[in-house]
């Protein structure tokens, strides 16, 4: 009764042998036959993008900076001594020139002062000839000539200060230029160290921007530099210093430019991008949308190169950026003639057939 079972669980054995077998054979069969459609030499299709062929231009370099106009000078013109104003005040936006009268203080009692300090100065003058003819006659001591002499010298001292006090009371622009407020009041009281005014000078102007450390070295004084301000203008002068210390805080060294402004129209404080052109570099005008990354994370292009047979295959070419503009973006590091992939090139990698089709590429588009 036991060879019942062991005969049919043989059966079923062999039943599933040859059910399997063929089954496992046809799978490897129609894996290893080629796809409807494939490349028989396993070959993957070429992808479809969109070139530009670049040639290299001579790309004057540049350093950019933000910056601000400063005054060539502003000036407090303060009053040397004290007194009432007697003139009549100049208002803001005045033009004056260098030695035009800004305020005239009262002169009070100053003359009458300056005609004894002279009255003084007379004695002492007789009282110090006399003194030195008695004492070549031996009729006096030499001392007291001496002294004679020294009383002569402080009136003289004396009266020479209140003719400067006097000479004081009226406040001079020191330079041409523009008042930036008014002058000081009629009846108003001035004391030493009071403004009388203040002037500005804007011509010619400044305009003053920090440079990194990284770019201090290629700059000189004389070098050509432009600004752009904030209303559109263009102005253009040249370096007229550079700083030799850094800021503390930015590490950054300051630069001035200085720029013709003849009708004063640029203002103090206005912004300005500042550009200094520097060395000229051998640079391509490409689109921003064309700069990629290869595998290793190094930025660059996609390019079209010759393959096999001459077909057109994509090749990686590692960029730097030189500079932007509102056309697009100068690479450098690029080879003099250079077909540079602008669509397309996120989907292709080195060695990729491509299918390629042409485009004349100049700028912003």
């Amino acid at each position: 009764m036991r060879l019942v079972p062991v005969l049919m669980a043989l059966a079923v054995c062999v039943g599933l042998w040859f059910w399997i077998v063929p089954a496992n054979g046809q799978q490897v069969a129609a894996v290893d036959a080629p796809a409807a459609g494939a490349d028989p030499r396993g070959e993957a299709p070429a992808v479809k993008v969109v070139a530009f062929r670049s040639q290299a231009q001579d790309v004057r370099n540049a350093i950019v900076l933000r910056g601000r106009t400063e005054a060539h000078r502003l000036v407090e013109v303060k009053a040397e001594t004290a007194g009432l104003v007697v003139s009549d005040p100049l208002r803001a936006g005045a033009h004056v020139q260098a030695g035009d009268l800004l305020c005239r203080l009262d002169s009070g009692s100053r003359e009458a002062q300056l005609a004894e300090a002279q009255a003084k100065l007379g004695q002492a003058e007789a009282d110090a000839e006399a003194a030195d003819t008695l004492a070549q006659r031996g009729l006096t001591a030499e001392n007291t000539a001496k002294a004679r002499r020294a009383a002569l010298e402080a009136a003289r001292a004396a009266a020479r200060a209140i003719q400067l006090d006097i000479e004081r009371l009226e406040i001079d622009a020191p330079f041409s230029g523009v008042l930036e407020t008014d002058s000081a009041e009629i009846g108003s009281l001035v004391r030493t160290g009071d403004v009388c005014a203040t002037i500005i000078s804007l011509s010619p102007i400044e305009i003053v921007g920090f440079v990194p450390e990284s770019e201090v070295d290629e700059l000189s004084v004389g070098m050509p530099a432009h600004a752009r301000l904030v209303d559109g203008r263009t102005i253009s002068g040249e370096v007229a210093f550079v700083s030799r210390s850094a800021d503390q805080t930015t590490r950054t060294f300051r630069v001035e430019i200085e720029a013709p402004n003849p009708d004063q129209g640029v203002r103090d404080g206005m912004t300005a991008e500042i550009l200094i052109p520097v060395a000229s570099d051998q640079a391509h005008l490409a689109p921003q949308s064309a700069l990629t990354l290869d595998d290793s994370g190094v930025l660059g292009v996609r390019t079209v190169a010759e393959g096999e047979g001459g077909a057109p295959e994509a090749r990686f070419e590692p960029a730097e950026i030189l500079r932007e503009d509102e056309d697009g973006i100068w690479l450098t590091g690029l080879p003099a003639e250079v077909a540079i992939i602008y669509v397309g090139q996120e989907f292709v990698a080195d060695g990729r057939a491509l299918d390629v089709t042409w485009k004349d590429w100049d700028g912003a588009q």
